[in-house]
């Protein structure tokens, strides 16, 4: 089970290795961990990049002096080399408390002993994985008006990983992960005309577990769907210039819960943390408990439970037990995104969300499975009771202020929807709205059968940063009087 033999004593008596480093720390923790990838790209059913091999090892050593935390990450997994780190880490500590810049309690690092591991995942071997992008190539080529396809494309990344988390207080905590990503896409072109169709847009299949996540028995009928799909926006017209209702489907719910829900109500944006580079957020401390963030139709939840989202886990990065608490309840903010650390700061309470993307980066605030909660609507009443609107599917494009509040995105295509009846098929959709009035404009939301699960495994984040898995899932959302428009 264990990485390499040297590490079995430390693994197996922890306690030993932290009092033989003799430090006089509050805390030290020791990360330990192991993670491989494989990724395959075909463009027209040959190889586009060779296959991609990734195996990465090493360990994050994390020593709190005075209440404050300082880290020291190395690849040496030597008992020697871990105890450099935990030195390196112990002078750094020890530097930053005497500016006592924010002293943390012990309860910050929950003391837990077990293990969140999950099922092997199916594997396919690189041959198989190579004859299966090379046939859905085949089969975005399959469909009607196939000679206007100029280009196909099929990704597949598949990622294993183990982790050891251990502590000078107790902590023996053995963790594992897996991940299945795929990425199908055709490009039309008749003329100047390009448009590109795909498979729920860039990675968003993407799933906890291995190949028996894929629907293979489906996936000869939806990559032909794709094909004629791209085929068929050279000859749409633009989606109209109006204000009008905006049914959202889950692929492009995806990105509006990620991008206007899930940052900005991440902890240490509101601390400020993150403006330097990834932003802030239009949410202040006091307004949990009293914004109305959305209608009564929107709760959303962090829940990395779902066992099928790729960001499902029992436990996070700094050892907090990872449950499904509600964030949003019925358009009221009630809950942030923030781990021990963060809640300690701002007094506020949070969820299981310090993450770190490998060993040497330090876990920070992340969102995880962040889905809203489905409605009791069928998808067919839904439609019907819509005189006039445009129903938008897969992101393309995506634009947001710093703060989280004004956003530009773009779909892949969209369907008019006259008198309660899909009528036709629209091409380069857009909306802009701003955040608050647009969640507040939520008037209808599927029922269950509507809800689809989706993903992200490129969320990026941090400086130095960290590209980290996100879920979510979401039914089929009608907003009211949205701005929409077309345009390349």
């Amino acid at each position: 089970m264990n990485i390499c033999a040297s590490l079995d004593p430390l693994i197996n008596h922890p306690q030993k290795w932290f009092d033989s480093l003799d430090l006089a720390a509050d805390w030290v923790g020791l990360r330990i961990v192991d993670d491989r990838g494989t990724t395959l790209s075909l463009r027209d059913g040959q190889p586009h990049h060779p296959p991609t091999l990734t195996h990465q090892r090493g360990a994050m050593v994390e020593v709190q002096v005075a209440g404050h935390f300082a880290y020291a990450a190395t690849p040496d997994l030597s008992p020697e080399g871990l105890r450099q780190a935990a030195h390196r880490a112990y002078r750094q500590a020890q530097s930053l408390a005497q500016w006592g810049v924010y002293p943390h309690s012990p309860g910050v690092r929950p003391v837990v002993q077990g293990a969140d591991t999950l099922a092997p995942p199916q594997g396919l071997s690189l041959g198989e994985t190579v004859d299966l992008l090379r046939w859905v190539c085949q089969e975005l080529r399959s469909g009607q008006g196939a000679e206007s396809i100029v280009q196909t494309h099929a990704t597949a990344h598949s990622a294993q990983g183990r982790s050891w988390l251990l502590s000078s207080q107790g902590t023996t905590l053995y963790r594992e992960k897996a991940r299945i990503s795929t990425h199908y896409a055709a490009i039309a072109q008749d003329g100047p005309q390009v448009q590109q169709r795909t498979d729920h847009g860039y990675y968003a299949c993407t799933y906890r577990g291995g190949w028996e996540r894929v629907p293979q028995e489906s996936l000869g009928a939806r990559a032909r769907q794709v094909g004629e799909e791209a085929v068929a926006l050279l000859s749409a017209p633009d989606c109209p210039t109006e204000t009008t209702t905006l049914v959202l489907a889950p692929d492009q719910m995806l990105l509006q819960i990620h991008e206007s829900v899930g940052h900005p109500l991440e902890l240490d944006r509101i601390l400020g943390d993150e403006r330097n580079y990834a932003g802030g957020s239009f949410v202040q401390p006091e307004d949990f408990g009293r914004l109305q963030y959305g209608s009564p139709l929107m709760t959303v939840t962090f829940d990395p439970t779902v066992e099928e989202e790729i960001a499902a886990y029992g436990f996070d990065d700094t050892g907090h037990r990872a449950e499904r608490v509600t964030l949003i309840d019925r358009g009221l903010l009630v809950r942030g995104l923030g781990s021990l650390e963060s809640q300690e700061r701002l007094g506020l309470p949070g969820v299981a969300c310090g993450r770190a993307t490998s060993w040497n980066r330090p876990p920070i605030d992340r969102m995880a499975n962040l889905n809203l909660e489905p409605g009791t609507t069928p998808l067919g009443d839904l439609l019907a009771s819509i005189e006039r609107g445009v129903y938008m599917h897969t992101n393309r494009s995506w634009s947001i202020d710093d703060r989280r509040y004004k956003f530009q995105f773009g779909c892949e295509l969209a369907y008019a929807i006259e008198n309660g009846e899909i009528k036709g098929l629209l091409r380069n959709p857009n909306y802009r709205a701003v955040t608050p009035q647009f969640w507040h404009s939520l008037r209808q939301v599927g029922d269950g059968n509507t809800c689809e699960t989706y993903g992200s495994p490129v969320c990026g984040k941090g400086e130095p940063n960290q590209m980290i898995d996100v879920g979510h899932r979401s039914p089929v959302c009608v907003f009211e009087g949205i701005e929409v428009f077309g345009g390349g």
